[in-house]
């Protein structure tokens, strides 16, 4: 017969060993608290910026059929400018994401986990 497994937070979650970073204190820490302000503060306006420019494209195409099916040149028409465009957007920001973690982010995290790996609290 099978056990049912322990809900009890000392059997399913034991004390790391000693040497080993309390991530509880970690995540309490004020240098953590303003690493993740700082990535809401980027990730969040990115995400809504991204979600109205796809929603506008959607909305666009569902009721401006005339204007989505302008040529741009050639066979290309509008719509399929602004469709490739949802790629490019995806890109730049994603870009953006990497260069900002990299400039801002990364090197408080190292900071902090040189912090937390020797003790200093």
């Amino acid at each position: 017969m099978k056990t049912m497994p322990s809900f009890s937070r000392e059997h399913d979650f034991p004390e790391p060993p000693d040497g080993e970073p309390d991530f509880e204190a970690i995540a309490r820490s004020p240098e953590f608290i303003a690493i993740r302000r700082r990535l809401l503060r980027f990730t969040l306006p990115m995400t809504a910026l991204f979600l109205c420019w796809y929603l506008g494209y959607v909305l666009l195409a569902a009721y401006a059929h005339d204007f989505m099916s302008q040529r741009a040149f050639g066979n290309v028409t509008v719509g399929l400018l602004l469709g490739l465009s949802q790629f490019v957007s995806t890109i730049v920001i994603m870009v953006l994401y990497l260069i900002f973690a990299k400039r801002r982010v990364d090197p408080q995290t190292a900071e902090l986990a040189e912090r937390m790996s020797t003790g200093r609290r």
